[in-house]
Formats: structure tokens, C-alpha cells, sequence
């Protein structure tokens, strides 16, 4: 076989194999085309709020988005309409991102927002005059727990008293604040603190508000422990961090009668 002739067959092989594979492009090309729109005919509607939104806020259609699931991976319960929640109140924070369901909402009749909605169901909220002192210079801020303690005075005599008597008291709101600045390091020292309590608990405060003078004591998150104190007085006061007293033993001697005989002695000890 001559060199031309094989030169000849070796370029037909070659546009054999690429027309084959061409070919085998053109389909893989066309099942993919074909693949695309039925994956997006697999999705579905799904709001989700557009950034962070913090308990007890009112929802408007600014807060909120649609965004496109896969049928599978919907939350059970998911809104598909921002008119589904406009106007609900959220029962708990959410985040950027986060799918809104019906967990995550308020009834339908809190349709107010507000301090209303962060009442834990059972308790009340109270609020009490403060100052920069009692608010540790704006470092109380809403979601905070903290020990109440009022100094007031008692009996006839008026004697002054100064008692624990609220302990992981939840803070809710500082002044028109219903959560903490964004911030850090913030401080937002206010005149009037919000706390959530339940009835007792309001009833013993509105009486140590009226009678005596108010303290805030700043709890860590984590501290769950139960305090029980017997409340400080002037005396008990003014005894903190004497020092021991050192009691001087005297010895007492003894006399001992000592007889031999006919005589008589006497021995101290």
C-alpha cells in the first residue's frame, strides 16, 4: 500500500471518530437542556425573612422574601405568600436567611407587637423606676437576668435592712428597647426597666419599689443557682471583716496543803 494511500485512510478514521463524537456531544448536550427545566419545575416558593428580626416584631412585607426551595428540602409548614404573615408577630428571634413557619409566630390575635408578645405565657411584666446606679451604668440590657434587692427600713424603731429578694429576674425591655444594642460594648443607661415576673414575684416588687430603694445585681446567663440570704443590718454590717479576736488564757493556781508529821506546808501550782 503506498504512503498516500494510507495517509487517506488514516484521515478518514479520523473524521469518523469525530462525527462520532460530535454526535455523542449533541446528545449529552440535548439531555441536559432538557434536565434544567424540569429541576426548576421541582421547586416551590418559600418566605424567609430578609435579615435578622428579634422577638415581639410586627412582620411587613420589607422584612420579608421569597425565595425557591426543592420540594424536598421545604420546611413542613413554610409560607408561600408574604400576605400569608404580614402583620404576625414573631414569638422568637430569627435570623437572615431563616424560613418563617407557624413555630415562629405568635397567635393570630397578638397582632399588636411589643412587650406583649415577649411575656413568657404565665407571667406578668413589670416595670420600676431606675437610674444609672441601679442599671450599672446602662450595662442592664433587655435579656439580661439580674437579683433584685431593695434597702428599706422595718419595725417601730425604723431600723434600715438591706435584702435580697428576687433572684434571675429576666429582664424584657430598657426603657423602649426590646433588645440589646447591636453594638459591642454598647451601654444604654435608662430611666425605667421592664422585668418579667410572675404574680408573686410582681407583688413582692411593688412593694419594696414603694418602700424602699431598689438594686440591680447582674447575673452570668449560665448561673442558675439559688440564693437564700438572712439580709444585712447596721450591726451585721459594721461586724463584716473584723478581725479574730485573740482571748488571753490566765492560769489559775492551786494551793496544795502538804502534811508530814507533825508538820504542815503548802505547795502552788
Amino acid at each position: 500500500m503506498s504512503k498516500s494511500n494510507k495517509a487517506l485512510i488514516q484521515i478518514g478514521l479520523a473524521l469518523v471518530l469525530a462525527i462520532v463524537a460530535g454526535v455523542m456531544i449533541f446528545r449529552w448536550t440535548s439531555t441536559m437542556n432538557k434536565t434544567v427545566p424540569t429541576a426548576v419545575n421541582d421547586t416551590v416558593p418559600v418566605v424567609v425573612a430578609k435579615s435578622d428580626l428579634i422577638r415581639g416584631v410586627k412582620l411587613t412585607g420589607e422584612m420579608l422574601e421569597v425565595r425557591m426551595f426543592t420540594k424536598d428540602s421545604r420546611p413542613s409548614g413554610a409560607f408561600s405568600e408574604l400576605a400569608q404573615i404580614e402583620g404576625r408577630v414573631l414569638n422568637q428571634p430569627v435570623g437572615m436567611g431563616d424560613v418563617l413557619t407557624p413555630l415562629k409566630l405568635a397567635d393570630k390575635s397578638v397582632m399588636g407587637g411589643g412587650v406583649s408578645a415577649l411575656i413568657t405565657p404565665g407571667k406578668r411584666a413589670m416595670a420600676v423606676k431606675g437610674n444609672s446606679v441601679m442599671g450599672l451604668s446602662g450595662f442592664v440590657r433587655p435579656g439580661d437576668n439580674v437579683d433584685v434587692i431593695v434597702s428599706m427600713t422595718i419595725g417601730r424603731e425604723e431600723k434600715p435592712v438591706t435584702k435580697l429578694v428576687l433572684e434571675r429576674v429576666k429582664v424584657i425591655a430598657t426603657g423602649t428597647e426590646l433588645a440589646p444594642p447591636t453594638e459591642d460594648g454598647r451601654t444604654a443607661s435608662v430611666d425605667v426597666y421592664t422585668l418579667e415576673l410572675t404574680p408573686t414575684e410582681s407583688e413582692r416588687l411593688a412593694l419594696a419599689a414603694t418602700q424602699g430603694t431598689l438594686h440591680f445585681a447582674l447575673r452570668n446567663e449560665q448561673d442558675e443557682s439559688d440564693v437564700r440570704t438572712n439580709g444585712a443590718t447596721v450591726p451585721k454590717t459594721l461586724a463584716a471583716l473584723r478581725p479574730t479576736r485573740q482571748v488571753r488564757q490566765t492560769r489559775r493556781s492551786v494551793n496544795i496543803e502538804v502534811i508530814t508529821g507533825t508538820n504542815r506546808s503548802s505547795v502552788k501550782f
